[in-house]
């Protein structure tokens, strides 16, 4: 049978893939990664790891990705892992975190093919602990999302927003109106990492890799 990881590789910084992601590497005989014009920062994280190792970039149409591109991901996996050995799908964050890698994995149930989740630390966790942000405590409530619902915000205390480089204004703008304090981490536990708190500076920041920490005043 064959043997597939889906193996988060946190926030960029190599030092914080776990042991499990790093034997799982090493034993594999095959190394997949999303395409992004011949790279990928999950590949580049993992790198010293990866060695010479075989690499397949999955390509992704921009914008919306269909069910069928899904299911071609999985067939390419599905084939390029020969019989008996183990590829890895590396993906940045947590595989089980608005990661292609759920997706690819539904495609692949029915298969003869063993999956294993191997976690990695969200972009939203490390960026919690470089700003010093609590993520919630006992008794709150923490919100995790990539498109900001404010009706939601009524009952709860802790949130973080991904995915912000665009739309930013409005965020920051439903943050205010409701008595949140905020901070915007960008590229959080790398060597450009930046914690932003001034509204306008915010506004200005074109970086795609961003996310927003706030909380209830």
């Amino acid at each position: 049978m064959k043997k597939l990881y889906g193996i988060g590789t946190g926030p960029g910084d190599k030092e914080l893939l776990t042991l499990k992601a790093v034997k799982a590497i090493e034993s594999s005989s095959v190394i997949f990664a999303p395409n992004n014009k011949g790279k990928n920062m999950a590949v580049d994280t993992a790198k010293d790891f990866i060695g010479n190792k075989k690499i397949v970039f999955i390509d992704f149409p921009m914008g919306h990705v269909l069910k069928e591109d899904y299911k071609k991901a999985a067939e390419t996996i599905f084939k390029e892992i020969p019989e008996g050995e183990i590829g890895s799908f590396l993906t940045i964050g947590d595989p089980m975190v608005y990661s292609t890698f759920i997706y690819i994995m539904e495609e692949l149930e029915g298969r003869d093919i063993d999956i294993e989740i191997i976690s990695g630390i969200p972009s939203f966790v490390a960026a919690a602990g470089e700003s010093k942000t609590p993520l919630t405590v006992k008794g709150e409530s923490f919100l995790l999302c990539d498109e900001l619902n404010e009706e939601l915000l009524e009952k709860i205390t802790s949130i973080a927003i991904l995915k912000t480089f665009k739309g930013k204004e409005k965020i920051l703008n439903i943050l205010d109106s409701n008595d949140y304090c905020y901070k915007y981490i960008k590229r959080a536990t790398l060597e450009e990492q930046e914690i932003i708190i001034d509204k306008e500076e915010i506004l200005n920041d074109k970086d795609y890799i961003s996310l927003i920490m706030a909380r209830k005043n």
